[in-house]
């Protein structure tokens, strides 16, 4: 990631940030030719109550230090929320780069216990979403949630995750999303910057997330899936943070539907061990052709 967007990441936000507010949205009456998406520069400038050459400097990386006043009056005028601000924050905060340890991701000895005693689907997950060890539920649920693969690449190029998905263009927007969360300022991590060079070639799905520039947390929540076995599956999602990984786990609701398909999912597999392994490059998919919808039917693999 060393281009133009490292060397200039807070000009970078906010030019992305302009071009999603529409003028309806800022309160500009309707009117006139405009040649940008979004709101001009000059908008931007006049709401938040600075001068347009200074707001031009900021975009322009000129200015890498505004103070915590004008953030929070350009946090209002693009309608950032919480964690969008705190990220605005954190790209203009002058902080000493030391040099970083990196050490390789590891998965607790208790943590492999703790997969083998789980009776529900349960993975561990490096930073850059990497599947660092997983229990043979996670795998009977999804064959992408096997050690050595990604779950990003897996739901971006992968078309049977297109089709696991319910809502795979909500998926891949929180997903790219965490991942620029999780990046921070760590822009020259090996790992990130292998991953997201590779995607950017890959899929032209991650091209026009990532110039979003959104941020957000993926942490709890509830998905549904579609398993080309038992079919469709209501899952709660929590992320439970283990050392310098995260454990994640999915679970129904007690003796639901998704519950009784889950037992029968467990029935159905035989489940041998998991040997937890480093990440691997795994095979070369392709983004699919055509329409990046998920299809609307259950796969029979």
């Amino acid at each position: 990631m060393k281009d133009e967007e490292s060397d200039n990441r807070l000009g970078s936000y906010l030019r992305a940030r302009r071009e999603l507010v529409s003028p309806a949205q800022a309160g500009i009456p309707p009117g006139g030719i405009r040649r940008v998406p979004g709101l001009r520069r000059e908008e931007v400038a006049l709401l938040a109550g600075i001068s347009a050459d200074y707001y031009l400097r900021l975009e322009r990386g000129r200015d890498k230090n505004p103070s915590p006043q004008v953030l929070a009056s350009l946090a209002r005028v693009l309608r950032l929320d919480d964690i969008e601000r705190t990220y605005l924050l954190g790209l203009a905060a002058v902080r000493p780069r030391a040099p970083r340890r990196r050490r390789p991701e590891h998965v607790p000895a208790r943590v492999h216990q703790l997969l083998a005693h789980l009776q529900i689907p349960a993975f561990v997950e490096g930073r850059a979403f990497d599947v660092l060890a997983s229990n043979p539920m996670a795998v009977a649920l999804s064959p992408r949630l096997r050690p050595g693969q990604n779950r990003l690449r897996s739901l971006l190029l992968d078309p049977e995750e297109q089709v696991f998905h319910q809502d795979w263009t909500k998926a891949t927007a929180d997903f790219v999303a965490a991942l620029r969360t999780s990046i921070g300022d760590d822009t020259d991590n090996p790992r990130f910057v292998e991953l997201v060079g590779e995607l950017a070639l890959s899929s032209q799905r991650f091209r026009t997330l990532w110039a979003r520039h959104d941020v957000r947390n993926l942490d709890g929540g509830t998905t549904t899936v579609r398993h080309p076995v038992v079919g469709e599956l209501r899952l709660h999602r929590d992320k439970l943070p283990i050392d310098d990984v995260i454990l994640v786990v999915y679970y129904p609701d007690k003796d639901g539907d998704s519950d009784e398909k889950l037992q029968l999912l467990a029935a159905l597999s035989h489940p041998g061990p998991i040997e937890p392994i480093e990440p691997t490059e795994p095979t070369e998919p392709t983004e699919p052709t055509g329409s990046t919808e998920p299809r609307g039917r259950n796969p029979r693999r």
